[in-house]
Protein backbone atom coordinates (compact mmCIF):
# COMPACT_ATOMS: atom_id res chain seq x y z
CA UNK A 1 0.00 0.00 0.00
CA UNK A 2 1.73 3.30 -0.94
CA UNK A 3 1.52 5.93 1.48
CA UNK A 4 2.74 9.91 2.02
CA UNK A 5 6.46 10.13 1.74
CA UNK A 6 6.67 11.30 5.45
CA UNK A 7 4.76 8.24 6.56
CA UNK A 8 7.07 6.15 4.07
CA UNK A 9 9.76 7.39 6.32
CA UNK A 10 8.31 6.77 9.35
CA UNK A 11 7.38 3.61 8.51
CA UNK A 12 11.20 2.74 7.65
CA UNK A 13 12.60 4.03 10.80
CA UNK A 14 10.53 1.97 12.67
CA UNK A 15 11.72 -1.13 11.08
CA UNK A 16 14.92 -0.06 11.28
CA UNK A 17 14.70 -0.02 15.26
CA UNK A 18 12.61 -3.64 15.08
CA UNK A 19 15.62 -5.15 13.33
CA UNK A 20 18.34 -3.53 15.31
CA UNK A 21 16.33 -5.11 18.68
CA UNK A 22 15.26 -8.28 17.19
CA UNK A 23 16.92 -11.99 18.06
CA UNK A 24 17.23 -13.08 14.69
CA UNK A 25 20.67 -13.12 13.58
CA UNK A 26 21.36 -10.94 9.96
CA UNK A 27 20.73 -13.58 6.70
CA UNK A 28 24.27 -12.67 5.79
CA UNK A 29 25.80 -13.79 9.30
CA UNK A 30 24.10 -17.62 8.98
CA UNK A 31 25.58 -19.89 6.69
CA UNK A 32 24.75 -19.94 3.48
CA UNK A 33 25.56 -23.41 1.36
CA UNK A 34 25.93 -22.76 -2.35
CA UNK A 35 25.14 -24.87 -5.46
CA UNK A 36 27.39 -27.56 -6.06
CA UNK A 37 29.00 -28.60 -2.76
CA UNK A 38 29.95 -32.13 -1.96
CA UNK A 39 28.42 -33.48 1.25
CA UNK A 40 27.78 -36.68 3.53
CA UNK A 41 24.20 -38.08 4.91
CA UNK A 42 24.78 -40.41 7.65
CA UNK A 43 22.01 -40.67 9.96
CA UNK A 44 23.19 -44.82 11.32
CA UNK A 45 25.16 -43.90 14.28
CA UNK A 46 27.56 -41.90 15.30
CA UNK A 47 28.92 -40.25 12.50
CA UNK A 48 32.70 -41.47 10.54
CA UNK A 49 34.58 -38.52 10.04
CA UNK A 50 37.07 -39.89 7.28
CA UNK A 51 35.29 -38.77 4.24
CA UNK A 52 36.56 -35.89 2.62
CA UNK A 53 33.92 -33.52 1.40
CA UNK A 54 32.84 -29.77 3.02
CA UNK A 55 29.72 -30.71 4.80
CA UNK A 56 28.18 -33.67 7.09
CA UNK A 57 24.39 -34.15 7.83
CA UNK A 58 24.30 -36.39 10.77
CA UNK A 59 21.69 -36.74 13.36
CA UNK A 60 21.58 -34.17 16.17
CA UNK A 61 20.93 -36.68 19.24
CA UNK A 62 23.44 -39.60 18.53
CA UNK A 63 26.28 -37.15 17.75
CA UNK A 64 28.04 -34.77 20.15
CA UNK A 65 29.38 -31.34 21.11
CA UNK A 66 32.22 -33.28 20.36
CA UNK A 67 31.80 -34.96 17.08
CA UNK A 68 30.64 -31.74 15.64
CA UNK A 69 34.06 -30.36 17.02
CA UNK A 70 35.44 -32.67 15.21
CA UNK A 71 34.44 -32.20 12.09
CA UNK A 72 34.75 -28.08 12.34
CA UNK A 73 38.07 -29.07 13.13
CA UNK A 74 38.63 -30.47 9.61
CA UNK A 75 36.72 -27.55 8.12
CA UNK A 76 33.61 -28.97 7.45
CA UNK A 77 30.45 -27.43 8.06
CA UNK A 78 27.59 -29.55 10.23
CA UNK A 79 23.77 -30.06 9.58
CA UNK A 80 21.50 -31.11 12.58
CA UNK A 81 18.71 -34.15 11.19
CA UNK A 82 15.74 -33.40 13.80
CA UNK A 83 12.44 -34.84 12.54
CA UNK A 84 9.88 -32.23 13.25
CA UNK A 85 7.17 -34.14 11.74
CA UNK A 86 6.72 -37.47 13.61
CA UNK A 87 7.08 -38.44 17.00
CA UNK A 88 9.62 -40.97 17.72
CA UNK A 89 9.45 -43.30 20.24
CA UNK A 90 13.25 -43.86 20.87
CA UNK A 91 14.27 -40.17 21.90
CA UNK A 92 14.99 -39.24 24.89
CA UNK A 93 12.24 -36.27 24.77
CA UNK A 94 9.29 -38.98 23.54
CA UNK A 95 7.68 -38.10 27.11
CA UNK A 96 7.06 -34.59 26.40
CA UNK A 97 4.98 -34.95 23.60
CA UNK A 98 0.84 -34.96 24.25
CA UNK A 99 -0.70 -37.79 22.98
CA UNK A 100 -3.01 -35.55 21.57
CA UNK A 101 -0.66 -34.69 18.91
CA UNK A 102 0.18 -37.82 18.12
CA UNK A 103 -1.33 -39.12 14.82
CA UNK A 104 -0.97 -42.27 12.24
CA UNK A 105 2.24 -44.53 11.98
CA UNK A 106 4.04 -43.38 9.45
CA UNK A 107 5.99 -46.40 8.16
CA UNK A 108 8.88 -45.79 10.08
CA UNK A 109 9.26 -47.60 13.18
CA UNK A 110 8.43 -46.31 16.33
CA UNK A 111 7.11 -42.89 14.53
CA UNK A 112 3.74 -41.25 14.31
CA UNK A 113 2.73 -38.10 12.66
CA UNK A 114 2.66 -35.18 14.55
CA UNK A 115 -0.67 -32.60 14.25
CA UNK A 116 1.22 -29.64 12.87
CA UNK A 117 -1.54 -27.35 13.42
CA UNK A 118 -0.82 -27.43 17.08
CA UNK A 119 1.30 -24.78 16.96
CA UNK A 120 1.23 -23.60 20.68
CA UNK A 121 1.86 -27.18 21.97
CA UNK A 122 4.53 -28.10 19.40
CA UNK A 123 6.81 -25.00 19.39
CA UNK A 124 8.16 -24.98 22.69
CA UNK A 125 9.04 -29.26 21.80
CA UNK A 126 11.17 -28.02 18.48
CA UNK A 127 12.87 -25.21 19.89
CA UNK A 128 14.15 -27.33 23.17
CA UNK A 129 15.64 -29.41 19.63
CA UNK A 130 17.14 -26.26 17.57
CA UNK A 131 18.47 -25.59 21.33
CA UNK A 132 20.51 -28.87 21.30
CA UNK A 133 21.45 -28.18 17.67
CA UNK A 134 22.78 -24.48 18.57
CA UNK A 135 24.36 -25.88 21.84
CA UNK A 136 26.30 -28.79 20.38
CA UNK A 137 27.71 -26.22 17.36
CA UNK A 138 26.08 -26.96 14.83
CA UNK A 139 25.48 -25.03 11.49
CA UNK A 140 22.04 -26.02 10.41
CA UNK A 141 19.50 -27.84 10.54
CA UNK A 142 17.60 -30.67 8.23
CA UNK A 143 14.18 -30.94 9.71
CA UNK A 144 12.37 -34.12 8.14
CA UNK A 145 8.66 -34.97 7.41
CA UNK A 146 8.04 -31.45 6.34
CA UNK A 147 5.00 -32.58 3.54
CA UNK A 148 2.71 -34.49 6.31
CA UNK A 149 -0.16 -32.38 4.91
CA UNK A 150 0.23 -34.80 1.38
CA UNK A 151 0.08 -38.23 3.78
CA UNK A 152 -2.66 -40.18 5.93
CA UNK A 153 -1.85 -38.88 9.09
CA UNK A 154 -4.94 -38.85 10.57
CA UNK A 155 -5.03 -35.66 10.76
CA UNK A 156 -7.24 -33.29 8.54
CA UNK A 157 -3.99 -31.38 7.35
CA UNK A 158 -4.01 -28.61 4.37
CA UNK A 159 -1.22 -27.33 2.56
CA UNK A 160 -2.18 -23.96 4.33
CA UNK A 161 -1.56 -25.71 7.58
CA UNK A 162 1.89 -26.94 6.20
CA UNK A 163 2.95 -23.26 4.86
CA UNK A 164 2.41 -22.21 8.63
CA UNK A 165 4.62 -24.88 10.25
CA UNK A 166 7.37 -25.05 7.89
CA UNK A 167 7.91 -21.09 8.30
CA UNK A 168 7.47 -21.71 12.19
CA UNK A 169 10.08 -24.04 11.74
CA UNK A 170 12.30 -22.17 9.33
CA UNK A 171 11.77 -19.25 12.27
CA UNK A 172 13.14 -20.91 15.32
CA UNK A 173 16.30 -22.07 13.01
CA UNK A 174 16.90 -18.84 12.16
CA UNK A 175 16.66 -17.39 15.53
CA UNK A 176 19.29 -19.46 16.67
CA UNK A 177 21.71 -18.61 13.78
CA UNK A 178 21.04 -22.01 12.18
CA UNK A 179 20.78 -22.42 8.55
CA UNK A 180 17.83 -24.28 7.66
CA UNK A 181 17.07 -26.56 4.83
CA UNK A 182 13.61 -27.38 2.77
CA UNK A 183 13.23 -31.48 3.10
CA UNK A 184 11.43 -32.51 -0.12
CA UNK A 185 7.85 -30.67 -0.12
CA UNK A 186 8.33 -29.56 -3.71
CA UNK A 187 5.12 -28.61 -4.68
CA UNK A 188 5.29 -25.73 -1.88
CA UNK A 189 8.86 -24.77 -2.91
CA UNK A 190 7.79 -21.62 -4.41
CA UNK A 191 6.14 -20.34 -1.24
CA UNK A 192 8.97 -21.28 0.89
CA UNK A 193 12.00 -20.27 -0.83
CA UNK A 194 12.80 -17.51 0.81
CA UNK A 195 12.31 -19.24 3.69
CA UNK A 196 14.59 -21.40 3.82
CA UNK A 197 18.36 -21.54 3.29
CA UNK A 198 18.66 -24.90 0.99
CA UNK A 199 16.88 -27.84 0.27
CA UNK A 200 17.67 -31.35 1.16
CA UNK A 201 15.93 -33.97 -1.57
CA UNK A 202 15.47 -37.66 -1.89
CA UNK A 203 15.27 -39.23 -5.21
CA UNK A 204 14.00 -36.56 -7.28
CA UNK A 205 15.31 -38.05 -10.71
CA UNK A 206 13.19 -41.21 -9.85
CA UNK A 207 10.38 -39.22 -10.18
CA UNK A 208 11.28 -36.45 -12.39
CA UNK A 209 11.32 -34.18 -10.60
CA UNK A 210 14.79 -32.50 -10.00
CA UNK A 211 13.54 -29.49 -12.48
CA UNK A 212 11.06 -28.54 -9.43
CA UNK A 213 14.20 -27.62 -7.39
CA UNK A 214 15.93 -24.84 -10.05
CA UNK A 215 14.93 -22.20 -7.75
CA UNK A 216 16.91 -23.15 -4.94
CA UNK A 217 19.18 -23.32 -7.54
CA UNK A 218 18.61 -19.68 -9.05
CA UNK A 219 18.67 -17.95 -5.78
CA UNK A 220 22.16 -19.46 -5.02
CA UNK A 221 21.03 -22.02 -2.90
CA UNK A 222 22.55 -25.43 -2.31
CA UNK A 223 20.09 -28.32 -3.14
CA UNK A 224 21.72 -31.65 -1.56
CA UNK A 225 20.22 -34.59 -3.27
CA UNK A 226 20.14 -38.49 -2.97
CA UNK A 227 18.94 -41.32 -5.05
CA UNK A 228 18.57 -45.06 -3.24
CA UNK A 229 17.52 -46.89 -6.33
CA UNK A 230 19.10 -45.26 -9.95
CA UNK A 231 22.57 -46.06 -10.85
CA UNK A 232 24.70 -42.95 -10.62
CA UNK A 233 25.10 -43.13 -14.93
CA UNK A 234 21.26 -42.76 -14.76
CA UNK A 235 20.76 -39.13 -12.65
CA UNK A 236 24.34 -37.97 -12.32
CA UNK A 237 24.27 -36.37 -15.87
CA UNK A 238 21.15 -34.38 -14.94
CA UNK A 239 22.42 -33.61 -11.70
CA UNK A 240 25.95 -31.60 -12.83
CA UNK A 241 23.47 -29.59 -15.41
CA UNK A 242 21.26 -28.67 -12.65
CA UNK A 243 24.62 -28.13 -9.98
CA UNK A 244 22.38 -30.47 -7.61
CA UNK A 245 24.84 -31.50 -5.16
CA UNK A 246 24.11 -35.67 -6.24
CA UNK A 247 24.84 -38.58 -4.75
CA UNK A 248 23.60 -42.30 -4.43
CA UNK A 249 23.11 -43.35 -1.13
CA UNK A 250 21.87 -47.09 1.22
CA UNK A 251 18.29 -46.41 2.00
CA UNK A 252 19.50 -46.69 6.18
CA UNK A 253 22.00 -44.10 5.12
CA UNK A 254 25.26 -45.66 6.81
CA UNK A 255 28.32 -44.11 5.71
CA UNK A 256 28.41 -45.98 2.28
CA UNK A 257 28.10 -43.12 -0.46
CA UNK A 258 28.76 -42.77 -4.54
CA UNK A 259 28.79 -39.31 -5.38
CA UNK A 260 28.25 -37.77 -8.91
Amino acid sequence: MRRLASAVVATLLTLTTLAACSDEPAPDTRWQPRPGLAWQWQLDGKVDPSVDVPVYDIDGFENTADDVARLHRDGRKVICYVNVGAWEDFRPDRRAFPRSVLGKPNGWHGERWLDIRRLALLRPLMERRFDMCRDKGFDAVEPDLVEGYGNDTGFPLTARDQLRYNRMIAAIAHERGLAVGLKNDLAQIPHLLDDFDFAVNEECAQYDECALLEPFISAGKAVFHVEYAQPTARFCPTARKLRLSSMRKNPELDTWRRPC
